[in-house]
């Protein structure tokens, strides 16, 4: 909500928003940090070992979740072509997370959360991008 508000504040802006763009910028924020504690309790784990890939592409996706809100927030200028094609690198990375955070749901809750929240990030990003007209 209060993302909603301060981007329609904007002197650039004057009122009208993207809210497609506002849930993007606000799921991003979400599943970042869903996905820095789910890296975290994978170090926890006992076999951290065979959660390699997972804590990699966890930080990963947390790191383009973070980028992409950042930049989708920003709404003096103009740079629509660089937002577009982050939205697009953090759908990607929100997928493979996914996928490999499903490996693992059935032996780690954190896995199974985090899984579920990469899915709604994608969802959600995909809907931004249509309604940039990308």
């Amino acid at each position: 909500m209060s993302v909603a508000k301060m981007i329609a504040t904007h002197p650039d802006v004057k009122g009208s928003t993207n809210d497609a763009l506002i849930r993007c910028i606000e799921e991003c924020a979400a599943c970042a940090l869903t996905c820095a504690s789910c890296a975290d309790a994978c170090l926890a784990e006992e076999r951290v070992a065979d959660l390699r890939q997972c804590i990699r592409l966890d930080l990963d996706c947390a790191d383009l979740c973070t980028l992409t809100a950042a930049l989708a927030l920003r709404r003096t200028g103009s740079n629509e072509e660089v937002i577009r094609r982050t939205i697009e690198a953090c759908r990607t990375a929100c997928r493979l997370c996914a996928e490999e955070c499903d490996k693992h749901a059935g032996m780690h809750e954190h896995c199974r959360i985090c899984a579920e929240a990469c899915r709604r990030c994608e969802q959600v990003c995909q809907e931004a991008l249509q309604s940039m007209g990308g």
